[in-house]
């Protein structure tokens, strides 16, 4: 095998990042293509995706027990549930744009040390308050990580493998919320006191010091670095990021890509995500992630209630201790099943990103999620084996749908459309939105359930689905096929890179 040493001459981050020896043939041998730095960046990125998305769902599961042992109202149930979600919305962008500032690898880790603090406190919270204080506060740090997880990933990743490899370690949300419910089961089965809960979240705080222990021997980001003018320490960095036997690149010489957005020409700070070239991706980014959180969590977090409400139990009316976790594990186990189908729509929607790109499969997901919750709305209207069939087709239609479309690709999307001057800030602004729509559901699902019914809710999430689906439409721009440098190009005084469109286009490439 040889290769063709580009030392001598510099090269920009992505170029040395998109590059792979090659056989005398010309034929790249792509294989290992990701060093083992890379992928323990992605393993610990996949990692904290894990646990919220173990920790969110968890919730669900242990709410009946926690309002139980308090004797929580149902405006404190809401309160409880919301309260991780409003900290997500909260640390997404108060400190998720700080990595913009203050370097990706220093919020990676820091997130992490601060998510593991307040689940310690979650597990010995002696009442309300601190339960809800400590729930808030894995919320800022859960907020944090969504910016920071994705850039980390993003700005390490060769262009081909950006797209699979976020959506990959997004899939690891899926996988936590799967083992939060199985946890729940799992302790649910074999104890009975209202304090299990504790147990529940007590599983993940090994795991969360494994994590932040990992973060600690990570690489700077590059592509940061070369942006904050900081060239000597960007070749060193990727140097060690691109660390293989045998070396390859020997030595590294950087330099910015011609036409690109520096420091110099790109505008910093929020006010810049509202204003040309960068409004339409601000739009796109939040939107549609505010319009499928609606469902996502509303749906996600109150699966277990949902079921155990529309199937019952024989012990629904049994107040006692062993009622409530009799109610409460049946609720859990059907939520397993669903909650499946998370599992394969981000399986899906890894294989397909590239062939279809990121605006048809977040389309056609916000169709297919309101399909299903019109599946599950139409259940109220039967009863017996029917309805419970139709129940768990509606659901498990929809968990599959909003992983391979809008859950996903709303993740994906807002950590592409925007430079990496302001990557940090604008992903971190369009979570801090979504999770306004993740609050509201989270808090006013279990109320308006007792006052509107189910029907009516599940058929709201279905409208706002199909809003998401026009809104997506409208503000369309296609990242698939683009690399970060590319997209720092897209401002009014550069040219369009091919196959690209510039954010304040209206009729963005890529679609037809």
């Amino acid at each position: 095998m040889s290769a063709t040493e580009p030392t001598a001459l510099p090269g920009t981050v992505q170029s040395y990042l998109d590059e792979v020896p090659t056989w005398r043939d010309g034929t790249p041998a792509t294989a290992g293509a990701m060093t083992s730095m890379q992928k323990r960046i992605w393993l610990l990125a996949s990692a904290g995706k894990f646990l919220e998305g173990m920790i969110v769902f968890m919730v669900g599961v242990a709410l009946p027990l926690i309002t139980d042992e308090f004797g929580l109202s149902s405006t404190e149930a809401g309160i409880v549930t919301a309260a991780p979600l409003l900290g997500i919305m909260i640390g997404a962008s108060a400190l998720g744009g700080l990595s913009d500032r203050w370097g990706r690898r220093q919020m990676f880790l820091a997130e992490m040390v601060l998510f593991t603090v307040f689940l310690v406190g979650v597990t010995v919270s002696p009442d309300f308050v601190m339960l809800v204080v400590c729930l808030v506060g894995m919320g800022l740090a859960l907020g944090c990580d969504y910016p920071t997880a994705h850039t980390m990933i993003s700005e390490t990743m060769p262009t081909g493998l950006r797209g699979r490899g976020v959506l990959a370690a997004f899939g690891f949300q899926a996988v936590g919320a799967l083992v939060g419910t199985l946890v729940g089961v799992i302790v649910l089965g074999n104890r009975d006191e209202l304090s299990d809960w504790r147990w529940m979240f007590g599983v993940a705080v090994v795991p969360a010091v494994l994590v932040t222990v990992g973060r600690l021997f990570i690489v700077q980001s590059p592509h940061w670095l070369l942006g904050a003018g900081r060239v000597d320490e960007a070749e060193h960095e990727l140097k060690r990021l691109l660390a293989r036997q045998p070396q390859y690149p020997t030595t590294v010489t950087l330099t910015h890509p011609d036409g690109s957005a520096s420091d110099a020409a790109t505008s910093t700070g929020i006010g810049a995500l509202f204003r040309r070239p960068w409004r339409r991706s601000t739009i796109l980014a939040s939107i549609p992630w505010f319009l499928q959180d609606l469902g996502t969590y509303g749906i996600g977090i109150f699966t277990p209630t949902i079921i155990a409400a529309t199937i019952g139990t024989a012990a629904a009316n049994d107040s006692t201790v062993s009622g409530v976790v009799a109610d409460d594990l049946q609720g859990a186990e059907g939520a397993v099943l669903i909650d499946a189908f998370l599992l394969i729509g981000i399986v899906l929607a890894i294989l397909l990103v590239n062939r279809f790109g990121r605006i048809r499969l977040q389309i056609f997901g916000f169709l297919g999620c309101a399909a299903g919750l019109g599946i599950a709305a139409a259940s109220t209207l039967l009863d017996g084996t029917l309805q419970v069939i139709l129940v768990f087709v509606g659901f498990m239609s929809f968990n599959l749908m909003t992983n391979l479309g809008p859950n996903s690709m709303t993740y994906l999307l807002a950590g592409e459309v925007f430079p990496t001057s302001l990557r940090g800030t604008g992903a971190g602004l369009a979570a801090s939105v979504a999770k306004v729509g993740a609050v509201l559901t989270a808090f006013l699902f279990p109320i308006l359930l007792d006052a509107w019914g189910t029907a009516i809710i599940v058929l709201l999430l279905a409208g706002t689905s199909m809003l998401g689906a026009f809104v997506t439409w409208t503000f369309r721009v296609e990242t698939t096929g683009l690399s970060l440098e590319d997209v720092d190009r897209m401002h009014d005084d550069a040219p369009a890179p091919t196959g690209a469109t510039r954010a304040p286009q209206p009729d963005p490439a890529g679609i037809s």
